[in-house]
Formats: structure tokens, sequence, C-alpha cells
């Protein structure tokens, strides 16, 4: 898959997720998500943050907060944390179309768009289905390299196996489930976990806890 095709992809999980959130209640957006330190609307506001944050200003932010990635990226998720939800959604909303990142990891920013569409989908109980396509991409991503997430460190010597598209990876105890909660898994989200079968799972949650 080439570059543009890759930002075609992130482009509409941007869209599928903005169009999603349309549709909450004012409270939802102050709700705790998968990512249990950060709101809806932080979770929002870190999507337009890392959608407007390229190269050079990513080693800035970096250096600046001491090499501390979670102060970098609460840093980040300030800027564009609006006066209202509304006003958040907007600056989202703007930086849907964008081809703005600080490396070429394309999967890696497909990943995240789908990652935290799911922390902010799943205990809001949303319906938000990524493509079959880009789901497919990341998991094949996060299973050969550690960025952002220790994605390949957590299913090492462990064989994943979807159940509902074509991936299929490593060698050893078996995971198995839907694609998309094999991503989440390997994102390192626990709340995965109880819907995938296997003789890896033990191993896999004890890595994860």
């Amino acid at each position: 898959m080439n570059e543009t095709e890759y930002w075609d992809l992130i482009h509409a999980e941007r869209t599928r997720l903005a169009d999603r959130l349309t549709t909450l209640e004012p409270e939802q957006w102050a709700h705790t998500t998968l990512c249990a330190e950060w709101s809806v609307e932080q979770v929002v506001s870190h999507l337009a943050a890392a959608a407007t944050t390229g190269k050079w200003a990513w080693i800035r932010s970096i250096i600046r907060a001491g090499f501390d990635p979670a102060k970098h990226n609460a840093r980040l998720l300030e800027r564009r944390l609006g006066a209202s939800p509304g006003e958040t959604l907007a600056n989202f909303r703007n930086a849907i179309s964008l081809t703005i990142a600080p490396t070429k990891d394309f999967p890696a920013f497909l990943g995240e768009v789908i990652v935290h569409g799911q922390d902010i989908a799943r205990p809001l109980e949303l319906d938000l289905v990524p493509s079959d396509e880009a789901t497919v991409e990341v998991a094949r991503y996060f299973a050969v390299k550690d960025f952002a997430v220790n994605s390949k460190t957590l299913v090492k010597e462990l064989k994943l196996s979807a159940i509902d598209a074509d991936f299929e990876s490593g060698r050893g105890p078996e995971v198995i489930g839907r694609v998309l909660d094999l991503v989440m898994a390997m994102a390192g989200r626990p709340e995965a976990l109880a819907d995938l079968t296997g003789s890896g799972v033990p191993e896999l949650r004890r890595r994860i806890g």
C-alpha cells in the first residue's frame, strides 16, 4: 500500500469517527474512555493534535517535555481542546483531510485513529466499526513493530488468528478472535481479551496486566 492509499484510509476513519461523535449527548463528552486518564473530549482533542503535528513540531514538543510522552501528549492535547465539546469536535473535523505526520509510519497513525475510536465507542456502547481493510493493515503492522504501543513485544511468540479477516501472524500459543479485538489487545487494552479465545490468551493477559 502506498502513502496516498494510507492517507485515504486515515481520512476515512477520521470521518467515520467524527460523524459518530455528532450523535453524542453533552454529558457523554465527559465520559471516561479506555484511556482511563482521558475523557471522550480529551481523546478527540488528542486526535486533532496528532493530525496537526508534523516532524519538527513533534520533536520540539517531546524535548520541551523532557522526553516524557505523557507530558508531551498532554501539552499537545491542550492546544486542540476547545471551549466546548462542539468546538473540540470542530477542531477535529478541520483536521480530517490533513496529511501531516511526524514520521512515515502511516499504519501506526491509522491505528491511532482506529484504537482511539474504540477507546471512545466501547465504554459508550456506540456502533463504530472501522473498515476491514484498514483494520487488517493495522493488525499486520502492530504484529511486527513497536511504535507508540508495544504491540510487537506483547504478542512475541504468540500466534494471532483472525476469524473474520485474512490475518494470521506469529507462532506459538494461539490467540483467536475478530481482527479488531486482536488490534485492541495489541494496543494494550485488556478489555479486548474478553472476546478472544485460545491457549495464548492467559499469557497475553499477563503481559498486558
